[in-house]
């Protein structure tokens, strides 16, 4: 069936597409609108925007290639799906895909830290590190009078740099040096004699000057020396480098230089101003603004206990071992002893254990009896800092349990070398505007101009243009609590895919799908408004935007909504209902009773009062909360509400339970800064649950995470058939040689390496995917291989084992979160951010619990349909019925509105939050009118 080209460009055309659980759907998407694709988890909402309609795009663009790029990227599997047409170029903004560097940050991925850097370079004022002054220019004049004062009566090198911190060959430089008459270059701090087809390592990065003239500063000579300086200054474009005999190198320039002490710098560039290049990066810390630091508190926690007992953390207790003779050796040469009590050591000598000594002393041998090696002792701290750098990543983070995470002592976490620090605009520094919140430096660059020289206004003209515009977009989607230099990797899913919406919206591409995975995970209803109004700009540049998501107010706020269902895993994979948000609520269905409040999460009859004790967390000052008191009623489902930046990670993630962690489990990680705890007592454990992945590999899955793996491979080694072959559980498993497919290890996939993109998966071709060998998997259990049952859903797997009481319960935790539709061996790394969360939620719920453990949770309703909430909530519910307490970072309104409890941060992000707005029951927090949470609440409240 032919459609015309019209047709063609008004919709996106989908017929057949079977990827997944979808049912053969045969679908029109409207182009160039807001399209939300909503449904229950695992309904095959992803399965249709990402795995078919994004994969097919994605696979278009890598067929545009040529045949030779084409053959070094391996083949993209072509989605289940017969065609697609009107399908325009895609572009994923998912909430996977954020960088684990500490060197990407907030700055570098919006580019306005780049912007930033020119400005410094080109308007940026120079003052001293040694005294503060302004660094002035020099004339030729000038500089030849302090040469003749400084160096009189010494040999010197007269040089000309050329190249500065540059890749390439220069061989087409070294002739024109040659023939300009020159016989010697410095190349890379050494000197050499110039030859024909000279030429330097073209891929390392190079420093090259020319060695104008060699001299002795004498009053004699002042004719030829001031030549050779003119022809410096010539060659060097204004800057010279004088190179005493014993290689002290000293910068001369009609550039930047303070005339009081001699100091000068080299002419910025923007690279100057980047913690990301060894121009610019602080020395001490390479750019990261934080330090690895081995500590003597972290080596010996205990100066209670002596060496023999354990005394030093990484040696532990005493054995027959080299390392110990030689402490013993060294004790004995002070006159001490292994028992005593380390606090009863001279300082001295615990100096010496930790950072060695030169002094030699005798140890027995044990290979020759009666003779002594002689051998002097490089200490404990020097020992783990060797094998901190370049050991198996086991060792490695082995020595990490004893290193403390500092504030760079040089940089103070500004990541730039002093010098870069000492250009200022408007008394400003880059690091200082980088460390700033968005709105505060909005706010600094809005009136920029009045403070600047006719001259820096010139120059700044275009680049605050492009500073400004990028600015205003982080503002426009609800980012303005963030700095500059945050590294990616400390923010949550949605933000992280705010800013690379923000990234995009900067581009100003026309023409493009745009498909978005919950952009509005961790935005509060305030910003949610915000969020939508980017998606629309969006839209009206004339892209197509498709957003899988589950917020009512996006749906309502959209052009076209496409309900999946009507259930999740094989009972999903159909539109129930396609149109527009009016259309969509008259046809009616689960989602439609819920956009129009016929269903929803009861709110509770009563609030519960708990147990009448509470933890109470006092003076918590970490980031930006103002030395706040938490008071948390234990038996209580409590929420910790508030917009996005107002402190509430810092107080929970990075506050509150790293105490209970350190208090329970000996944790070493180091909490914010707090002043004191109370009611420890009552709890006897603490569970986080976030959303960071179960794991990194296709190994692991949901089975072997919640641990239900090992029951199971235990009854299959009961089986007749087992028996009789004497397989043991290993035989069962995937991960050891003896059972698995050899060919893929186990894994069932096989990984394809892209050189630029992202690595590809693919099934293995010897077990098909299965993971076994041919003689594993003849052991049945009900007719099953173990292979068989990893592919069962866990609807599927609870019929399976209703008789094997101990696998039962683990697995129908799984279904009572909500997660009945995904398989036992789905692969860790096709988990959303919220699946991955209730997986660790039904392993800690299938455990047995005390009645005094303290569960956290981040956001667990991320990537939830209304009708999953509700699952969830009955969960955590039953838990504080238990007499457990449950504490929630939580901005979706169906959970607040049933808390006993909620403390809301605020009241707004960044510098300007940190204090607690308000903290009672959801009635009393609605009935504030400081509080925006209370706001929206009193709306949802009164629904």
């Amino acid at each position: 069936m032919s459609q015309s080209p019209a047709a063609q460009e008004e919709f996106i055309e989908i017929f057949g597409a079977r990827e997944h659980n979808l049912k053969n759907l045969d679908l029109k998407i409207p182009r160039n609108n807001l399209v939300v694709v909503t449904g229950l988890s695992g309904s095959g909402k992803s399965s249709l925007a990402f795995d078919t309609i994004y994969a097919e795009g994605q696979r278009r663009y890598m067929e545009s290639f040529s045949a030779y790029v084409r053959s070094f990227l391996g083949g993209m599997e072509r989605p289940d799906v017969d065609k697609i047409n009107g399908l325009s170029p895609v572009i994923a903004i998912e909430q996977k895909t954020t960088s684990k560097n500490p060197r990407s940050t907030v700055g570098t991925v919006t580019e306005i830290y780049d912007f930033m850097r020119l400005l410094f370079a080109r308007a940026g004022e120079a003052y001293s590190y040694l005294t503060g002054n302004r660094m002035v220019r020099q004339t030729e004049d000038q500089i030849i009078e302090q040469l003749f004062a400084n160096f009189s009566g010494k040999k010197l090198y007269i040089l000309a740099p050329v190249v500065k911190g540059r890749k390439g060959h220069y061989r087409e430089l070294f002739e024109q040096i040659r023939k300009m008459g020159f016989s010697k270059v410095r190349v890379d701090g050494v000197v050499m004699e110039m030859v024909p087809k000279m030429q330097v390592d073209r891929y390392k990065i190079h420093d090259i000057e020319i060695v104008i003239d060699r001299i002795v500063a004498d009053e004699s000579d002042r004719f030829r020396i001031t030549q050779s300086l003119k022809s410096a200054l010539q060659h060097g474009k204004g800057v010279i480098m004088i190179r005493e005999e014993a290689g002290e190198i000293h910068h001369f320039s009609k550039y930047l230089m303070d005339p009081e002490t001699g100091l000068s710098y080299d002419e910025p560039a923007p690279n100057t101003f980047s913690f990301n290049s060894p121009y610019g990066a602080c020395p001490t810390c390479n750019g990261l603004g934080v330090t690895e630091e081995i500590t003597k508190e972290s080596i010996i926690p205990d100066p209670s206990l002596s060496i023999t007992r354990g005394g030093i953390a990484p040696l532990g207790e005493y054995r027959d071992i080299w390392i110990f003779k030689k402490i013993e050796a060294i004790l004995k040469h002070y006159k001490c002893s292994m028992s005593m009590p380390i606090r009863d050591l001279p300082e001295n000598v615990v100096d010496v254990l930790l950072y060695g000594d030169k002094v030699e002393v005798a140890v027995d041998s044990t290979k020759y009896p009666g003779t002594k090696w002689h051998t002097t002792f490089e200490g404990i701290v020097n020992f783990l800092q060797k094998y901190q750098e370049g050991s198996s990543d086991k060792i490695q983070d082995w020595v990490s349990e004893f290193t403390v995470t500092q504030t760079c002592p040089d940089c103070h976490g500004y990541r730039l070398k002093k010098e870069a620090l000492h250009f200022k605009i408007a008394d400003k520094h880059i690091g200082e505007l980088a460390m700033m919140d968005i709105r505060v430096l909005g706010d600094w660059f809005e009136n920029l101009e009045s403070r600047l020289s006719e001259k820096q206004q010139l120059i700044a003209q275009e680049v605050l243009k492009e500073i400004r515009k990028r600015i205003g977009f982080l503002l426009d989607i609800g980012l303005d609590y963030l700095t500059l230099n945050r590294p990616l990797r400390t923010l949550s899913g949605g933000e992280a895919q705010r800013i690379r919406l923000a990234t995009q919206i900067g581009t100003q591409l026309v023409g493009v799908l745009y498909i978005l995975d919950e952009p509005s995970i961790g935005l509060h209803q305030r910003d949610n408004v915000k969020l939508i109004k980017a998606l629309q700009s969006l839209r009206d540049l004339g892209n197509s935007v498709l957003v899988v998501e589950h917020d009512k107010d996006m749906m309502l706020e959209s052009d076209y909504i496409l309900d999946m269902g009507p259930g999740a895993g094989r009972h999903g994979g159909h539109v129930v209902a396609s149109g527009t948000p009016q259309e969509v609520v008259k046809k009616g269905g689960v989602t439609a009773s819920y956009l129009s409040g016929k269903l929803g999460l009861p709110i509770p009859e009563v609030r519960r009062k708990g147990k009448g004790k509470s933890l109470i967390l006092k003076g918590a000052s970490g980031n930006n909360l103002k030395n706040i008191t938490l008071n948390i009623p234990l038996g209580t489902l409590t929420l910790i509400t508030g917009v996005s930046g107002s402190g509430k990670s810092t107080l929970i993630h990075e506050t509150l339970y790293p105490i209970l962690n350190r208090e329970f489990y000996k944790s070493k990680k180091e909490p914010m800064p707090f002043g004191s705890i109370s009611g420890l007592e009552e709890l006897d454990k603490v569970i986080e649950v976030d959303q960071s992945p179960i794991g990194r590999t296709p190994r692991s899955n949901p089975a072997t995470y919640t641990g239900v793996f090992s029951d199971i491979r235990a009854l299959f080694t009961e089986m007749p058939e087992a028996k009789i072959r004497g397989y043991k559980p290993g035989r069962f498993s995937f991960n050891v040689k003896g059972g698995r497919c050899e060919d893929c290890e186990g894994a069932g996939m096989k990984l394809i390496e892209m050189d630029f993109l992202p690595d590809v998966h693919i099934p293995c071709e010897t077990c098909k995917g299965k993971r076994y060998n041919r003689e594993t998997l003849e052991v049945r259990f009900k007719g099953k291989s173990i292979s068989d049952v990893l592919e069962m859903t866990v609807e599927q797997a609870v019929e399976f084992f209703e008789n094997q009481p101990k696998i039962l319960r683990k697995i129908k935790t799984l279904n009572d979160v909500g997660l009945g539709y995904i398989t036992l061996g789905q692969h860790a790394t096709t988990l959303s951010g919220g699946e991955a969360q209730r997986v660790k939620l039904a392993t800690e719920l299938s455990k047995k619990d005390t009645g005094k453990t303290f569960y956290i949770l981040d956001e667990p309703t991320t990537g939830l349909h209304f009708q999953d909430i509700e699952l969830l909530m009955n969960v955590l519910q039953q838990l504080v019925d238990k007499g457990n307490t449950v504490l929630i970072i939580e901005h979706n309104l169906d959970v607040i509105k049933v808390a006993d409890y909620v403390v809301d941060l605020g009241p707004e992000g960044g510098n300007k939050g940190g204090s607690i707005v308000i903290e009672g029951t959801p009635e009393e927090v609605a009935a504030d009118p400081k509080s925006h949470t209370g706001k929206f609440l009193k709306l949802e409240l009164n629904a």
